[in-house]
């Protein structure tokens, strides 16, 4: 027996959460004091949390700013970072914290990834 998730992130709701996680992952580092253990855990977060931003600020979706970007490569980027951060914890040997917040934070991107509901590619027309 087949169970799936049913998906329900639509473009919309994804758009709503890009630009809260783009900041959030520019200043969790600092609330959470990584890189004390290893600094890339720190860099990490900070320079992915940039990029983005200006991913969400270029994707063609109701909340970018330039709209240059197709949204199926803002997806396929998400499903990228989700993979990188769940393997982090254990490529880059973090530990404690940074560990659970990679760890997380990746397994939560790629379940969002992963919940995204297709377009009605009639309804784009």
């Amino acid at each position: 027996m087949k169970t799936m998730l049913p998906r329900f992130i639509t473009k919309s709701i994804h758009a709503y959460l890009d630009y809260p996680v783009a900041l959030g992952l520019l200043a969790m580092p600092f609330l959470f004091g990584l890189g004390e253990i290893n600094i890339l855990a720190f860099w990490l977060s900070v320079v992915t949390g940039g990029a983005a931003l200006l991913l969400t600020v270029l994707t063609d979706h109701h909340l970018g700013l330039i709209r240059v970007l197709p949204y199926s490569l803002h997806l396929a980027v998400d499903g990228a970072v989700g993979v990188v951060f769940a393997a982090a914890p254990f490529a880059l040997g973090f530990v404690g914290i940074e560990f659970w917040y990679y760890l997380v934070l990746g397994l939560t991107v790629l379940l969002v990834v992963g919940l995204h509901k297709p377009e009605d590619s009639s309804a784009m027309a």
